[in-house]
C-alpha cells in the first residue's frame, strides 16, 4: 500500500470513528482515532478497522467496563482503546 493509500485509509477510519451512530461511541471512538491513528502502521489500522465493524452496544459495554471484552477481541489496538477510555474517564473526574 502506498503512503497516499494509507493516509486516505486513516482519514476514512477517522471519519467513521466520529460517525458511529450513537453520541457516546462517536466521542469515544472519535477522540481515540484523532489521538492514535496517525501513529498506526498498516497492521494496527487493520485491527482498528475490524473494531469499527463491531456493534456499538458491545463496544460500549467493553470500553465502559460493564462487561469484559471477549478474549478473542483483545488485540494491541483493542487494549489501547480500552486504556484510552479509562484514561479519559480519570481525566474528566479531575
Amino acid at each position: 500500500m502506498t503512503l497516499e493509500d494509507t493516509e486516505n485509509k486513516r482519514k476514512r477510519l477517522i471519519f467513521r470513528s466520529w460517525h458511529r451512530g450513537t453520541r457516546e461511541m462517536d466521542l469515544i471512538m472519535g477522540t481515540f482515532a484523532d489521538q492514535n491513528l496517525a501513529g498506526f502502521d498498516e497492521n494496527a489500522l487493520e485491527q482498528y478497522e475490524h473494531i469499527l465493524q463491531m456493534p456499538d452496544p458491545d463496544l460500549y459495554n467493553w470500553v465502559s467496563g460493564r462487561e469484559a471484552a471477549p478474549a478473542n477481541t483483545i488485540t494491541p489496538v483493542m487494549q489501547k482503546l480500552l486504556d484510552h477510555h479509562v484514561a479519559s474517564k480519570l481525566l474528566n473526574k479531575n
